[in-house]
């Protein structure tokens, strides 16, 4: 067994990611398997130097260790490249010219359902004739890779996945729709970056919160058509606070740095995380 805690170095760890990080090593113990530690670090606009080591000193405070050196992602830009130019191949990705402002004031564009924010993307460049997606490259728009999920459908088939906490789970490609797969200013996204790291390293247990059970119809898509093996999941409840909003960076006096630098214990932060299991 092997599992992986990956956070994102641009702030502190606060008490959610204190649970996802124990689920991921405490899994890994008590089957006699191991941990890896890997940065999800390729929004350069958002990373701190600072906190590569702020993490690794949280995460041995709470007496959780990890196997081999930690990745980091900004490492990895060729493997990435790879499978962009294989979706390319399979003629599953197509460029989109469209800002998220544009996007999001598209009120005729069908909303989420996944308890996400936002509007899913309708599609619009999906059907830009060849010689009209070559002027605007050429002009020098700027552009992303969107997923083309319909034809992603086509070439995988029915999919489904076993989820710890939630059963079996049929796919559904519209579940986030065309989502991007890779911008120019930052070259990949989470979707593709975490496919292409978890099977590099052979997780065969990603474990994560359930605000990314969504992420997972796409993720799953994604593996068959790179030919990557599909991993387990347990997409576990989420640490929220006494309004019951999931946490984030700027609940600052939730921080393990805050809480540590207050007195607060290994012991009894485990205790309260473990709470919400």
């Amino acid at each position: 067994m092997i599992t992986r805690f990956a956070p994102s170095p641009t702030g502190d760890l606060h008490l959610g990611h204190a649970l996802a990080a124990w689920i991921a090593f405490d899994l890994a113990k008590r089957n006699g398997g191991e941990m890896l530690l890997r940065f999800e670090d390729i929004d350069v606009t958002r990373v701190r130097s600072e906190f590569y080591d702020a993490i690794e000193e949280d995460l041995s405070w709470l007496g959780i260790t990890w196997s081999g050196v930690p990745w980091r992602q900004l490492d990895r830009t060729d493997a990435y490249q790879a499978a962009l130019e294989k979706l390319q191949t399979l003629g599953v990705l197509y460029p989109c010219f469209c800002t998220r402002k544009e996007i999001a004031m598209m009120t005729s564009a069908p909303q989420r359902d996944d308890g996400l924010e936002g509007v899913l993307y309708p599609g619009i460049c999906r059907n830009l004739t060849e010689s009209e997606k070559q002027q605007r490259i050429k002009r020098g728009d700027r552009w992303s890779w969107r997923l083309d999920a319909a034809k992603a459908t086509q070439l995988c088939g029915p999919l489904s996945w076993h989820d710890h906490r939630f059963g079996e789970s049929m796919l559904d490609p519209q579940m986030l729709g065309d989502v991007v797969i890779a911008r120019k200013d930052i070259g990949v996204s989470y979707h593709l970056a975490v496919v292409v790291d978890d099977a590099a390293q052979n997780v065969t247990w990603v474990t994560r919160g359930e605000d990314l059970l969504s992420s997972t119809h796409v993720h799953v898509m994604l593996q068959k058509l790179l030919g990557v093996p599909q991993p387990r999941y347990w997409h576990h409840s989420l640490v929220c606070d006494e309004q019951g909003k999931r946490l984030a960076k700027r609940h600052d006096a939730l921080s393990l740095r805050a809480m540590r630098e207050g007195g607060v214990s290994p012991i009894e932060v485990i205790e309260r995380i473990t709470t919400f299991l």
